[in-house]
Parts: structure tokens; sequence; C-alpha cells
């Protein structure tokens, strides 16, 4: 079931869950998700980033588009991470339902400006719009990047970022970073500027950098009113982890077939446990 991102967040803002996105960076990973989102009954998103889009090809959003359309969950087909107007048109023309336009390294006037250009491409033929306020941290171990300096978003800014752009949703910076963390490095979330970011905008808010952080925290930004949240490099790690084993110990193999099976497992052990973190496990009713 393909919906764009304002209707699948909807609900999940009115019942207090938060729905995964979840980056779809192969073949197989796709698979992990889909095969989840069934047997756990949750929704998701499947997020691809614009370097990932360039990697896989356009043609990997249609094997995106026949998953969802042929599934019983609800699913959004995401950018992740759009960095410019090109872009995020290119997503669009490939058939994603929602699009992020990130202008967050922007002046605020510029992140205004660029935003309320693919709010007005994308809303007319019913296409969601994210956008970030704020810098989301880099650990070093992500594609996706960050910044060397996480700058908190300010309430007051959101609210009024927000009404000027008439986005769908908005990213935050509370304190997370995009990748596996290293040893040493513990992130801590600014849970008392979720409370009043939530307390003053009304769309759904979204986390970005979901990998690596303490387990509590998470489900503690569910409860204060996060909607959705970004998930790549865990399930990476968890699916390349086990294809370094499975190789290392049968150098013989070479058909795909045998070789990608329990790596899939291993993505769905990772999948699965998010999608209980966030709350989101057995949520399709609340769609019918």
């Amino acid at each position: 079931m393909l919906m764009n991102m304002k209707e699948l967040l909807k609900v999940a803002q009115k019942n207090q869950f938060a729905v995964p996105a979840f980056n779809i960076g192969s073949g197989q990973i796709l698979t992990a998700v889909v095969q989840s989102a069934e047997a756990m009954q949750c929704p998701v998103i499947l997020a691809i980033h614009p370097d990932e889009l360039s990697f896989l090809g356009d043609s990997f959003v249609e094997s995106c588009k026949a998953e969802a359309n042929a599934a019983k969950v609800p699913m959004v087909i995401h950018l992740d991470h759009g960095g410019s107007f090109e872009q995020v048109m290119r997503a669009i023309q490939c058939g994603f339902t929602s699009v992020m336009i990130d202008g967050s390294h922007l002046s605020y006037e510029d992140n205004i400006e660029i935003t309320k250009k693919v709010v007005g491409a994308a809303h007319p033929i019913h296409i969601s719009v994210e956008a970030e306020l704020g810098t989301i941290g880099t650990t070093g171990t992500s594609a996706e990047g960050g910044a060397s300096e996480i700058i908190y978003t300010d309430p007051k800014l959101a609210k009024d970022f927000v009404a000027k752009t008439g986005i769908d949703t908005l990213a935050v910076a509370i304190g997370t970073a995009h990748g596996i963390y290293p040893k040493g490095m513990k992130p801590k979330l600014r849970l008392d500027l979720l409370k009043e970011i939530r307390d003053v905008v009304m769309v759904p808010l979204v986390l970005h950098g979901g990998s690596s952080n303490a387990d509590e925290e998470i489900a503690e930004s569910v409860k204060i009113g996060i909607s959705k949240i970004n998930i790549s490099s865990d399930v990476k790690a968890a699916y390349y982890k086990k294809v370094r084993e499975v190789l290392k110990d049968n150098e013989g193999w070479y058909e795909p077939n045998a070789i990608y099976p329990p790596c899939i497992a291993a993505a769905r052990e990772v999948i699965e446990f998010k999608m209980n973190l966030f709350n989101a496990v057995d949520k399709v009713k609340l769609y019918k």
C-alpha cells in the first residue's frame, strides 16, 4: 500500500508511535525490510539517499514501487537528504511519494527559500516534503555525512519555519549523529529541547541519526512526539557483518541465493528490534 508521508505520519502522530525509515542500499535490504514489515504488521518508509540512488539507478525505484503496491502494509518511498532542487526533481520523476530537501547547511533565509520551492513543486502532485532545521552530527562512519558541530533546533525558529514553508514534516536536531558511534563517543539527546519543539510545532517531527543511540532515549523521544526515525547504519552493519562471516566460512560459495538468506535474516533481527522500540508493531490495523 503506497502512500505519501503526510498520510502515513498523521496516523503515527495521533497514536504515539514512530514509523521507521530504513535506508534501502540494496535489493537484499529492501527484501529484509518488506518481509519484516509484513511479519510485524508495521508501516515502513523505504528511504533512499541521493548517493544510494546514483549507485542503484532509477530503475531500482520501480522495484520499491512494485513491493509497496503489492504489500498489505502502508509504505512510503522517500528521498533522504536531498541536497538540491535537481535531486528532488529526479526523485519526483522516478515516483517517490515523499522527498526531503536538506537546506540545514544554508542560512535560515536560504533554507526557507529552497524549501518553499520544493513544496511548490511537490504539493500539487500530492508528494509530501520534509525539511531540516539545525544540524545532525557525524560520527565519521556514515556516507550520509553530517556537521562537525551540532546546531540544535531553535523551537521559535522551528515554528516560524514550518509556517513560512508549508512543509509536512520537520527533522529536528537534538543531539544525534549519522553513523555508528565510535568507542568513547556517547550521544546525549536533548529530550528537554524536543519537548519544547513539540509544544510549538504541529507537524510530525523526524529524528535523523537514529542508529547506535541509547534505546531508552529513543523510546522516550517517541513518547514525547517523534513520529519518524531514520535508521541506516545499524541495519547495514548487521547485514554486512553476516556477509563477511558467510563468505569466510564458505569460500567456495558464489550463488546469491546461498549467500544472502542468512544475511537478510541478520538484517531482519535489527529491523524488527527497531520496530518494537518505536512502538510501531501491529499498527497496520490503524490504517484500515
